[in-house]
């Protein structure tokens, strides 16, 4: 049977990346959206689209029925599930089956083997596998959990069984950690994926995370396609991948390789999957890796293996699901320089990695770049929903080495225009300019051990501060020349100050511009860049370096944001900027008898009523947005004054939830 038409039962960037190989291909598409989605991007692109339900996930994307019903009213007779959702689900694949429709995934059996994180450790068991030391079973209860954890020794790590991309996970040093996340781990696995089963495992510190992507046809033939290196992550949830990996040896690459095939073959395996293995670090013999799991679908990060081995996974998968037999062995499959990939998420590092929805006001990925690619499927004025996951777009880039792929990612994030709601783009920027990430000796607690007390912007040096003046001045000028010619009244000779006092960073220069001559405090600066008031982006040269500025204009001059951090410069004449220590500053309100919604959500929880005394650092109240739980505390010790929200309601971003006296 020849595959004609795909159905896409996904949405976001995954939907339109299928699109993109299947109209390569010649196969028409067909869409599927919720309320949220009615006029996203994937819905446009698609060749049809059919609306299957309300917002929320488990009322539209999840519900095999609706997906088999858009097939049979559209004539499609294949569906490619992308991942997450429906795509590790056996029964959506028998439902298909039963319906003669083609399911571009692997069989059912093999998604019920290896999709089941609890039947996948069994089955690697018996299978020889090294896997980690853990709990294997059902766990009745919170009391259950603390016993099985005080067995295996701290820190455990809970996981919902039928859990993927970072949700469902809690990592616990303690007893109270089991208590207090145990219950939690059961809902999100229940609300993101219909399953609160949960297991525990040892969870072995300062890992290296490592995944095998494996591909197979419906003849036994079966390949491994290289490793990804997936250590940056915060919260269990993937950050920056990488391919191939900066530690693994092609003696170890040979080993983890062959063992991942060997274990896709005893469950009759064939499309694509990966095999996730947690990698000790430590370990110079190449045997200290074990089995975590098998994603029995495609991985957020395939691209970084499609950038280095030069194959189209998904066009793989297509012709598997109609029956091909793969064209190539294993002896062809190389790797042909470096690829990272940064996940652009809509959430404010600033604020604690808080979700952040909205209105994508301005959205301007840097696509012009050799080397650079942007899987996306959002488009500016739509909108980042709160019943989604909170990425925006996968930041990829491909260079003869790492390095020059990390350098390539730092100038490209730099140019990625994203305004209306918080983003991770400084962030991540952040991470590939820092020493550690570049040298390559990174764990999956990089993270937790960079940024302790949180992120606060990529240090700046001292000659980029001097720089970032000078485009803050050159900026001024321009302002104030602009405002001239468009009042006119003080006369046509009036020409913008040249000399300019700009503080930045917690530092005073001079700024002196006459024609193409600058001067930073009397130290000449080889500087070349045009602006316009009103553009978004700056993009100067210093010499042979260039550096792309992100300028927004404030009430005293400019927001600059480039190389991972933001940058406020006051930028006043230099005959003027003496009078503003005169100025009388105005101090923030206080806030902290306040608890405040951080963020649009549901309000799973309210720990306390009026009249409660509470203790700083207390959990006050949970609130769910993006399928994640966010636990509120207490700022300081009280007494709870009002209580204005219950349990269940949903709230906008900053609502007063309770107050204390």
């Amino acid at each position: 049977m020849t595959i004609k038409k795909i159905l896409i039962a996904n949405r976001g960037e995954i939907a339109c990346r299928v699109m993109r190989t299947a109209k390569k291909m010649g196969i028409a598409t067909v869409a599927v959206y919720s309320d949220a989605d009615a006029r996203a991007p994937h819905v446009l692109i698609a060749d049809e689209a059919v609306h299957i339900g309300p917002s929320p996930a488990a009322q539209s994307y999840l519900i095999a029925d609706k997906i088999i019903a858009a097939c049979k009213q559209t004539g499609a007779d294949a569906v490619h599930p992308g991942y997450g959702f429906l795509s590790e689900r056996e029964s959506f694949r028998k439902a298909l089956d039963a319906e003669g429709i083609i399911f571009v995934g692997p069989p059912a059996n093999a998604i019920a083997a290896m999709g089941d994180k609890i039947e996948s450790k069994k089955l690697a068991m018996e299978a020889g596998v090294n896997v980690v030391p853990g709990f294997v079973g059902e766990i009745e209860d919170t009391e259950h959990a603390v016993k099985i954890s005080n067995e295996i020794g701290y820190p455990v790590m809970m996981k919902a069984s039928a859990g993927g991309g970072g949700k469902g996970m809690r990592l616990a040093y303690s007893e109270q950690d089991v208590r207090e996340g145990f219950e939690a781990t059961k809902r999100e696995g229940l609300a993101s994926f219909g399953d609160d089963r949960v297991f525990i495992e040892k969870f072995i510190e300062s890992p290296r995370h490592i995944e095998i992507q494996v591909l197979g046809d419906q003849h036994g033939n079966i390949v491994y396609l290289n490793e990804r290196e997936c250590s940056i992550q915060r919260r269990h949830q993937k950050v920056v991948e990488e391919a191939p990996s900066p530690f693994v040896s092609p003696e170890m690459r040979k080993k983890m390789g062959e063992q991942c095939v060997a274990l896709a073959r005893a469950v009759g395996y064939f499309s694509a999957g990966t095999v996730e293995l947690i990698v000790s670090g430590a370990d110079k013999t190449g045997d200290g890796f074990y089995f975590l799991e098998m994603n029995t679908r495609l991985q957020v990060e395939h691209p970084v293996t499609e950038q280095i081995t030069g194959v189209d996974l998904v066009e793989q998968m297509i012709r598997v699901a109609n029956g091909e037999k793969l064209s190539f062995t294993q002896d062809d499959v190389k790797i042909n320089g470096w690829s990272i990939e940064n996940r652009v998420y809509a959430e404010d590092p600033y604020r604690g990695f808080l979700p952040s929805t909205g209105r994508l006001i301005r959205y301007n990925p840097p696509t012009v770049i050799e080397g650079v690619r942007v899987d996306d499927g959002v488009a500016e004025g739509g909108e980042v929903s709160m019943f989604y996951d909170p990425m925006i777009a996968k930041l990829i880039t491909y260079a003869p080495t790492r390095l020059e792929a990390i350098d390539k990612q730092i100038a490209a994030l730099d140019s990625f225009e994203i305004e209306g709601l918080g983003h991770n783009i400084d962030f991540v920027s952040a991470i590939m300019q820092h020493e550690r990430f570049r040298s390559g000796n990174i764990t999956t607690g990089f993270i937790a051990e960079e940024y302790p007390d949180g992120f606060h912007g990529a240090p700046a040096s001292e000659e980029l501060l001097r720089r970032l003046a000078a485009i803050a001045a050159f900026a001024g000028m321009a302002q104030a020349d602009r405002s001239r010619r468009i009042d006119g009244q003080l006369g046509k000779r009036l020409r913008p100050p040249s000399d300019w006092a700009v503080r930045i960073g917690g530092a005073d220069h001079i700024v002196s511009i006459n024609g193409d001559d600058v001067l930073v405090d009397n130290a000449p600066l080889d500087m070349s860049l045009e602006y316009t008031p009103g553009d978004r982006i700056i993009d100067a040269e210093f010499g042979e370096e260039a550096l792309s500025v992100r300028i927004a204009p404030t009430r005293t001059g400019f927001k600059l944001t480039t190389r991972g951090a933001s940058h406020v410069a006051r930028v006043l004449p230099a005959h003027v900027a003496p009078f503003a220590a005169h100025m009388i500053e105005k101090l923030p309100p206080d806030l902290s008898k306040y608890l405040i919604c951080p963020m649009p959500g549901l309000l799973v929880s309210l720990n306390v009523k009026e009249g409660d005394k509470v203790e700083a650092g207390q959990p006050l109240a949970v609130i769910e947005a993006m399928k994640m739980e966010n636990i509120l505390r207490a700022e300081k010790t009280g007494v709870v004054k009002a209580v204005n929200a219950k349990a269940g309601e949903s709230l906008a971003v900053d609502s007063i939830i309770l107050e204390l006296e």
